[in-house]
């Protein structure tokens, strides 16, 4: 488990390619436990999708992620290192208005163990989002690169 990537999240990482967010974002999945809700909060094209590509493959799932938004979330996956099947539930909450309307969608149906939660724009199911879940802000830098933090 890479314990590092939790300080340097916190500090602050700059990436300069799409790459070097994915390869990131597989550092942070390999050292977060299964049941860990990630929220990413970012503007159109902080990376948030590109993100989770990278969650994703660091959880050894390769099929192909692309932005839920229509279907508001999808489901992916794939055998972890120990060949146990993991299972990513990647939610766009961007067209919800509140935790009401997940529960209407049965997500906690599709959290089976074990399991991993990435919502894009978590703003918009503040009220449903556990209280130990993980917020990660992503935004543009100046010379292109983009930013991403973890909150304290």
């Amino acid at each position: 488990m890479d314990s590092s990537i939790f300080a340097e999240l916190r500090a602050g990482v700059a990436t300069a390619s799409a790459e070097d967010t994915r390869a990131l974002a597989a550092r942070l999945a390999a050292a977060v436990p299964a049941g860990t809700v990630l929220a990413l909060h970012g503007d159109l094209g902080a990376g948030k999708t590109t993100f989770t590509q990278g969650f994703a493959r660091g959880l050894g799932i390769q099929e192909s992620i692309t932005s839920p938004t229509f279907n508001i979330f999808t489901l992916h996956r794939g055998p972890g290192p120990d060949g146990a099947i993991r299972t990513l539930v990647h939610l766009d909450a961007y067209r919800l208005d509140g935790g009401a309307q997940l529960e209407d969608l049965m997500i906690d149906d599709f959290l089976t163990p074990p399991w991993w939660l990435v919502v894009e724009w978590p703003s918009k199911v503040a009220d449903w989002l556990p209280p130990g879940a993980l917020h990660l802000e992503l935004g543009h830098l100046p010379d292109r690169r983009h930013h991403l933090r973890l909150r304290a």
